[in-house]
């Protein structure tokens, strides 16, 4: 059985918790090169991005607990 987007998303929560911060940079090089590339597409500004799935998921798991930094592109705990 393959990585679900669901175990993806649990590794950002877990990360998060961790370090209080995920930039989404790292959270992309790190999903391709540990979970694979079918979690990651290029959206229509030409920016890579985390699928759908996960980023539903990952909403789910948190609860609103953790926020998205527009201006630094990261999650941060609140």
């Amino acid at each position: 059985m393959g990585v679900t987007a669901q175990q993806v998303a649990e590794w950002m929560v877990e990360e998060i918790k961790f370090k209080g911060t995920l930039y989404q940079t790292v959270a992309i090089e790190y999903v391709k090169s540990h979970f694979g590339k079918d979690f990651v597409f290029v959206n229509e500004n030409g920016n890579e991005s985390l699928e759908k799935e996960v980023k539903k998921a990952f909403r789910k798991l948190h609860g609103g607990r953790i926020a998205w930094d527009r201006d630094a592109f990261m999650w941060a705990w609140t």
